[in-house]
């Protein structure tokens, strides 16, 4: 309800924001995430310190609104994606789930009408929780903390007012881990939580 409550705001604050200066149009999409782990996050090394580590690849969903301003654009999506875990950090079968919204800016250049390629970047705030050790009472969770995104990829026209959204992106952040009974210093660091993703979507624009 929260991050619901958190998308609706940013459809309100970008619509609001495009009005004084003509907007071209404004899109809303939905998509599938396929979403790999790098680094630290991905690391399977049960003698490392890491408590968030072991991340496999992962599926998830996401929205997304926009409003174009020519060749240029800003947007906001959200983000829920579930990443598989392989070490003892969870339980057996067990699950990290990240979840989020990002606002940025969007750059897409004319190339011909029903092709129009994009590069974008933003500001991300996600968490991520999950199940730590061999007890389900024992839940992992991280603060929103913010991190940084950047795409590239493609509105496709199919039939004039929707397209296909293909995308890759690539998130990075810093999330600090808080499990019950394990006292983290308040000067600790958080852990790289970073992966790729890639993005196919359908979304409806709206033209004025």
């Amino acid at each position: 309800m929260r991050e619901s409550f958190g998308l609706a705001s940013l459809c309100l604050l970008l619509t609001s924001l495009a009005s004084p200066i003509s907007a071209q149009s404004i899109s809303f999409g939905l998509r599938g995430t396929g979403s790999v782990p790098t680094g630290a996050f991905a690391d399977q090394n049960s003698a490392s310190s890491a408590l968030i580590q072991g991340a496999k690849n992962g599926f998830g969903y996401g929205l997304d609104v926009g409003v174009g301003l020519g060749i240029f654009g800003v947007y906001g999506g959200f983000d829920h994606i579930q990443f598989d875990c392989a070490t003892s950090t969870c339980q057996s079968n067990g699950k990290y789930t990240l979840q989020g919204v990002t606002v940025g800016v969007k750059l897409s250049p004319p190339v011909m009408s029903a092709l129009h390629p994009f590069v974008k970047g933003g500001v991300t705030f996600n968490d991520l929780e999950g199940s730590y050790g061999g007890s389900g009472s024992n839940q992992l969770t991280t603060d929103k903390t913010p991190g940084y995104e950047v795409g590239a990829g493609a509105d496709i026209s199919l039939m004039g007012l929707v397209s296909l959204t293909p995308q890759v992106r690539y998130v990075g952040q810093n999330l600090k881990a808080n499990i019950p009974g394990v006292t983290t210093p308040t000067t600790a660091t958080g852990q790289g939580v970073n992966y790729f993703t890639f993005d196919l979507g359908l979304s409806l624009h709206t033209p004025f």
